[in-house]
């Protein structure tokens, strides 16, 4: 219930990663709604293309984006947008980044080179952003330290893992990251 003139803030919030890391599974996992889904199923169209390695069960892919919400506090909704994660919808990923606040990018260790296409396009938006490694079962494990180091992220670049499964895995990264963001802008709002 929200007092006369109390508007909640409405935040947009980028969910992004490469090919078959989990985007879908974390936006489903994380929305308090029916999330929006633009699943579709991969074809041979795409047979060379989507490259499979490391994700050789994948039978489906986003081909626009996922939405869903989640009310962080009466005056806090963020608007969580799934990204696709191949180069060939590197058009559509601009235009979804565009007013978004920050993003979440989901990396998986079985390919973690994948990342890098993934940052670069969020460092040239300029997005704030929090790394999750997503624990898939037969992924190997690494301290975290080795892969900051592998990943490239700047000190202040919150890095954790997560299972996008699991609902308190997946809501303490998206706070990991509400609250990287928060920090930043008072710290922004503190040198101006």
């Amino acid at each position: 219930m929200h007092l006369p003139g109390t508007e909640p803030v409405l935040v947009k919030i980028l969910i992004a990663g490469p090919f078959g890391v989990g985007k879908t599974t974390m936006i489903n996992t994380l929305s308090e709604t029916v999330p929006l889904h633009t699943e579709e199923i991969m074809t041979e169209a795409s047979a060379g293309i989507d490259d499979l390695a490391g994700v050789r069960d994948k039978t489906t892919t986003t081909v626009a984006i996922d939405f869903g919400r989640r009310t962080l506090s009466d005056d806090l909704i963020l608007y969580l947008f799934g990204t696709p994660g191949q180069e060939r919808f590197r058009p559509l990923w601009e235009d979804i980044a565009q007013g978004a606040l920050g993003a979440l990018v989901l990396a998986d260790t079985r390919r973690l080179d994948d990342s890098f296409e993934v940052l670069d396009l969020i460092e040239q938006q300029g997005l704030r952003h929090a790394v999750v490694v997503n624990a898939f079962d037969d992924a190997p494990v690494y301290p975290l330290h080795t892969l900051r180091e592998a990943l490239d992220l700047d000190p202040d670049t919150p890095l954790l893992t997560c299972d996008a499964r699991e609902y308190p895995s997946a809501i303490d990264a998206l706070i990991e990251l509400v609250t990287h963001l928060i920090n930043h802008s008072a710290l922004d709002a503190a040198a101006s």
